[in-house]
């Protein structure tokens, strides 16, 4: 039955929320009914990067959503297929008089299903407002000034959450259909006994719980895979997914530190510290979001050109393989992926430490690792996850070259070897003292456990070799005014110097030294600074 009564749509992406909703308080001061509208994509969930957990997670923030949104008068409409196509439907069947959505930076197939969007409404005549959700700033022309305007949106008052008018009220007769379950969209079972619940009541726990609770030594415990899972906020996938807005939670940890500054307990200053550290870490979110939104290409060809088609070449299928499957007989680089397989979450630290070991110690293709690691994780945001692919795998040409030794990390993280016990039980019952590189000393006591792979590379050799690769071709001045042109571009405003400001300030700082090692005496102290001068 066809009902031309206007309707405004509301189009829900990555907001899965009412509260501080922009896109929804926008429809409804516009006077037309509102029909909030979430669509399942049964193609964007056979991508490389999307899985079951992914689905599962957002599955549960709509049936969540559905709720909230009937409570404030008009229940979620969800429908499954591509968006342009049920669009075209709705427009036959009613009159959008205009369509709202918050602007996302998704990955490339939601980016071309955006500009697909665009044309219709532009075709169709129908009026469409899109709407920032975070410090993301679309068609921005230069990162000058980026880091203050992030701080003014996020010192702006949430959208208060808006009364909808039942579409029933105005005579319109929707079903507001099923949501369906992972195995209806084609994705198979995932074995992830430990992924975090969607939705919004859970995020809001798990935020007050982290504010009050679990997040005092956060700033110390961040770094540790076991510490982390327990310490950190664990937010991340309702940040990713919009069950909360991220001015919300940088709202409540102002709030929190505030809080703080008045407070004489003896824990005072650690919570100070680690609020702190929590908010630089929410700005340093929209920061790597912001680049894959300038430039889209970052999530399939490496940032630098000079470290195009120089990475992945003497990897094996194998050794990848094995490192997918955490199987690669390195303990603490398999505890960690096989508790990111079953958990969906684990540390940045850890994660960082997964991509090095794939991009550097194996020399695998960093964009099949990294749809790897975007399938494993639940909280896959993609400006996030492809930004840091390319900054761990060393193709960015403005960062420091990290090449994690996975011995010394585990050595350090995981000292009494509780995590790599509990992930690889194949070593439970090995002595502690050889826990964290077993097929280097084992065989001595004789108790080298028969269940537990050999490596796929020795450590020391391979950490060498990727050195030598990585560093080989920024040795020439190519390579560096490249690096100047890709930090103007991307680069935060507080890094400090561009890459040929750097060699001839560490020039300067090496020939400094010389003159020192010449004229320093037990009797006269050298002022650096007055050298360099």
């Amino acid at each position: 039955m066809v009902n031309k009564t206007p309707i405004a749509v509301v189009w829900f992406k990555r907001d899965l929320r009412s509260s501080d909703h922009a896109a929804l308080a926008a429809a409804v001061a516009t006077g037309p009914p509102v029909l909030p509208l979430y669509i399942i994509e049964p193609d964007y969930w056979r991508e490389p990067d999307t899985s079951t957990r992914q689905f599962e997670f957002i599955r549960e923030s709509l049936v969540e959503l559905r709720e909230e949104l009937a409570k404030l008068g008009q229940p979620l409409i969800v429908r499954q297929g591509g968006v342009v196509a049920t669009l075209v439907r709705l427009n036959q069947r009613h009159k959008i008089s205009a369509l709202f959505a918050h602007e996302e930076t998704g990955n490339d197939w939601t980016y071309a299903r955006d500009k697909a969007v665009i044309a219709w409404v532009r075709k169709a005549a129908v009026p469409f407002s899109e709407f920032a959700q975070n410090g993301v700033i679309r068609r921005i022309s230069t990162r000058d000034g980026w880091a203050a305007r992030w701080d003014r949106t996020m010192a702006e008052p949430p959208t208060p959450v808006p009364v909808l008018r039942p579409l029933a009220d105005a005579g319109i007769e929707i079903d507001i259909g099923q949501i369906p379950i992972a195995q209806d969209v084609g994705l198979a079972d995932d074995f992830c006994p430990g992924r975090q619940t969607g939705g919004r009541r859970e995020a809001l726990i798990q935020l007050g719980k982290f504010l009050t609770v679990t997040g005092l030594p956060y700033r110390r415990a961040m770094s540790s895979p076991s510490e982390g899972a327990l310490r950190c906020s664990r937010i991340s996938a309702h940040l990713a997914y919009g069950t909360l807005s991220i001015r919300e939670v940088t709202q409540a940890a102002i709030a929190r530190l505030n809080e703080l500054k008045g407070e004489p307990s003896p824990d005072a200053a650690q919570w100070r510290a680690s609020m702190v550290s929590f908010l630089s870490r929410l700005h340093w979110r929209d920061h790597f979001m912001q680049k894959l939104e300038d430039q889209t290409s970052i999530e399939f060809q490496p940032l630098h050109p000079a470290m195009r088609g120089k990475q992945g070449i003497l990897g094996t299928n194998e050794a990848l393989a094995a490192w997918q499957t955490g199987t690669t007989g390195v303990p603490f680089v398999d505890a960690c992926m096989r508790s990111l397989i079953q958990t969906g979450w684990l540390n940045f630290r850890m994660r960082a430490m997964l991509v090095s070991f794939a991009s550097h110690l194996l020399d695998a293709p960093w964009r099949q690792s990294g749809l790897h690691l975007a399938r494993q994780f639940t909280d896959y945001e993609p400006g996030i996850h492809w930004s840091q692919m390319q900054m761990q795998s060393g193709l960015t040409g403005i960062n420091t070259i990290r090449i994690y030794n996975p011995i010394k990390q585990g050595l350090e993280h995981d000292a009494d070897g509780a995590f790599i016990r509990k992930w690889v039980p194949e070593l439970r019952d090995a002595p502690t003292a050889f826990l964290h590189d077993p097929w280097m000393d084992m065989g001595l006591i004789d108790t080298r456990p028969t269940n537990y792979p050999a490596p796929v590379i020795h450590v020391a050799t391979a950490m060498r070799a990727a050195r030598e690769r990585l560093h080989a071709p920024r040795k020439t001045k190519a390579f560096h005014e490249a690096s100047d042109a890709i930090q103007t571009k991307h680069g935060s405003r507080k890094a400090g110097l561009k890459q040929t400001d750097k060699i001839q300030f560490a020039k300067r700082q090496a020939a400094a030294a010389k003159r020192t090692a010449k004229i320093k005496t037990a009797d006269v102290q050298i002022d650096l600074f007055r050298l360099l001068s």
